[in-house]
């Protein structure tokens, strides 16, 4: 087995670390639903401030999620990291696996309790 450095380990806590603040999958979210947006659409779909999103954004821009684009007074924002919505959907299908196999267990404790 190959040895992982601790830099390496770092970068991908790092990464996980930007994706471990519901505000900001929220804000990936709108973007991955609505192309480039400014500032206030983000507000307006998300329902969070002013200041909380645009701290996201930078957090997002800074790590490579998302890219921020001026366009005259506005500026726009997009997702450069598509790949981050493979991840959310490969742990949203194993929460929902996991999900399913809990309410199976508890079916069948149910069905047990019942016949003692």
């Amino acid at each position: 087995m190959t040895a992982v450095s601790n830099e390496a380990l770092i970068q991908v806590s790092d990464y996980f670390k930007v994706l471990s603040e519901v505000s900001r999958l929220r804000v990936l979210c709108v973007l991955k639903e609505g192309g480039k947006k400014n500032v206030s659409e983000i507000i307006s779909a998300t329902g969070l401030g002013q200041a909380n999103v645009s701290k996201h954004l930078k957090m997002l821009t800074q790590s490579g999620f998302v890219t921020r684009e001026p366009q005259g007074v506005s500026v726009y924002y997009s997702i450069d990291d598509p790949i981050v919505f493979q991840l959310c959907e490969l742990v949203c299908t194993e929460l929902s696996n996991r999900f399913e196999q809990q309410a199976q267990q508890s079916e069948r404790l149910r069905d047990l309790s019942q016949t003692i």
